[in-house]
């Protein structure tokens, strides 16, 4: 909620934005400012917003318990079209949704934030049959109604109002929108910004794509691969050479191995006519060997050097990192032990969030009497690699390859769920022989009963900043909640995978070069493309090189 009447005095009426707009017709008397809707009170759709207790003989009402009120709500008319709108949002059916639309209000249903949502995204479902025509005509039309009502907008909304705009070919009032709805203290996510960025990539005003990126980044909103694409495009169709080299750098740090689709925009901007007149023909090389080392390795931030045109080879690069088709040796780049730290703090954090605190707490005192180890193993994933039934046999094997590579020929820690290590196959007498040793070399944790026990065996590899060995690609919600740039590049330089077959088991290293975006002392580039999980298939990168000729 806006804070005071001077930050309300600042909001400028929505409709003011909208009405002039020559696909859009409103009275004077309907033009509710978004001013006003914040300042009543919507009707919410709640169980208790509707009277689903009948009365009783003297007046009162019978209470009814949660699960009754539920299906009083459900079976209510509000309900109904709840229900009518979903069927019409998973069918892409936007006729429907506006005929229901139009029925309900005929007949006097309240409508609430969730049937606007649902009808505004629904007025921005691409179909092949003219609705989707109507839905952008009538889009701003419900979107006017819903104010109307005095029912306060969320984020959704106006990412679903920008949408219509932008399907209109409209990014300004898209972006206008988006400005709208920081002015009333809602947090804009990444998707309430593509509507204004694409629409403005599209038409080719790279000025104002740029500004909805500095919006962005003023909004604490990191663009992902899709909208430094679209920055990337819009950048080389215009030649601009230093927003082309800053969103390269955007990419490496972010994206670090792109799709087909970036790659095809990057390898345009190299083949590019303008790509060849400029870069420096002299430079510093103490300037580059300074940009090496605050970076890391792997890229100096200086600037296009050489000059001429480019040579732009689809190639590969061997497992030492040398690549195949200029000879170059790519690095691998080093990672701040500050950031590590910081990190493993962090991870802390969200484990003792999301698991039993004192459990968690416990393995941390555990993991400090009983650490460091060289590696860890995610016991589970390991054991259950490529056969139908958890084996402790497979997963011994794999500890005892471990123990070889380590340099102290220490047991690697191995993390396991209670129940693996009590039930089913740890009844062999053999396998207890194996879960009692490993016990009393102080290398096996059993996490207890309703914990996951991702957030112990990722929490130890980081803590012990040693090898983690699982074949978990560490994609799912779970990890996301990390939300660091950080984590790719520590598992990338951690993470052990295993190769299980009728022939054994075999462990994946990490590479000796780090797989991302790198930037020469001599000017050259080399990009890599996301490849397959299976690591039989070479990973495809572009070799970009040209004359480096430095006096």
């Amino acid at each position: 909620m806006l804070r005071g009447s001077a930050a309300m005095a600042k909001l400028t009426p929505l409709f003011s934005i909208l009405t002039h707009r020559p696909f859009l017709s409103f009275s004077n008397s309907h033009s509710y400012s978004l001013k006003h809707t914040i300042n009543h009170r919507p009707i919410p759709f709640t169980t208790s917003a509707i009277n689903t207790s009948p009365p009783t003989p003297n007046g009162g009402t019978i209470k009814l318990s949660t699960k009754e009120r539920r299906k009083a709500a459900r079976e209510s008319p509000e309900g109904i079209l709840q229900k009518k709108l979903n069927d019409c949002s998973k069918s892409g059916d936007v006729l429907q949704a506006l005929h229901l639309y139009d029925e309900a209000r005929k007949s006097g249903v309240l409508f609430n934030l969730e049937h606007y949502n649902k009808l505004l995204y629904l007025c921005t479902v691409q179909t092949s049959d003219g609705a989707a025509d109507l839905g952008l005509q009538r889009g701003f039309e419900i979107f006017q109604q819903m104010l109307n009502d005095k029912i306060k907008p969320n984020e959704a909304t106006f990412t679903n109002a920008a949408r219509v705009a932008a399907a209109k070919e409209d990014p300004e009032m898209a972006f206008e929108l988006l400005r709208q709805m920081k002015s009333v203290e809602i947090a804009p996510k990444l998707r309430s910004y593509g509507p204004a960025l694409y629409g403005f990539c599209k038409r080719g005003d790279a000025a104002k794509a740029y500004e909805v990126d500095a919006d962005m980044i003023e909004s604490g909103v990191m663009a992902e691969e899709p909208e430094l694409c679209a920055l990337l495009e819009v950048s080389v169709k215009t030649g601009n050479e230093d927003k082309v080299y800053e969103i390269l750098h955007r990419l490496r740090a972010v994206v670090r191995q792109v799709s087909e689709s970036t790659l095809k925009v990057v390898e345009d901007w190299f083949k590019s006519e303008y790509a060849e007149k400029i870069g420096k023909r002299e430079w510093d090389d103490e300037k580059i060997r300074e940009g090496f080392v605050r970076g890391g390795g792997g890229w100096h931030g200086e600037g296009w050097l050489g000059s001429g045109q480019w040579k732009v080879v689809h190639t590969h690069v061997d497992e030492d990192g040398m690549c195949l088709s200029c000879n170059e040796k790519l690095v691998s780049i080093d990672i701040d032990t500050k950031e590590t730290k910081n990190f493993a703090a962090s991870l802390t954090k969200l484990a003792c969030e999301k698991e039993h605190k004192a459990n968690f707490n416990h393995f941390q005192k555990w993991l400090e009497k009983n650490g460091p180890f060289d590696a860890v193993v995610d016991g589970a994933n390991v054991g259950l690699a490529n056969v139908p039934d958890f084996n402790f046999s497979q997963l011994n094997n794999v500890v005892r390859q471990l123990r070889q590579l380590s340099p102290s020929k220490r047991l690697p820690l191995i993390i396991l769920h209670v129940n693996r290590v009590t039930s089913g196959p740890a009844r062999n007498a053999t396998y207890k022989r194996l879960i009692e040793n490993w016990k009393s070399s102080g290398v096996l944790y059993a996490t207890p009963h309703g914990s996951n026990d991702d957030w112990y065996w990722l929490y130890a590899a980081v803590s012990c900043n040693c090898l983690l060995l699982t074949n978990d690609e560490m994609r799912d919600h779970l990890f996301q909640l990390l939300g660091s740039s950080f984590f790719p590049r520590w598992k990338e330089k951690h993470q052990v995978r295993v190769s299980a077959s009728s022939r054994g088991v075999s462990l994946i290293l990490p590479p000796r070069y780090s797989i991302v975006i790198q930037e020469s002392a001599n000017g050259s580039w080399h990009v890599p493309t996301v490849s397959s999980d299976d690591p039989d298939i070479q990973r495809k990168w572009l070799c970009v090189t040209r004359s480096s000729k430095n006096s």
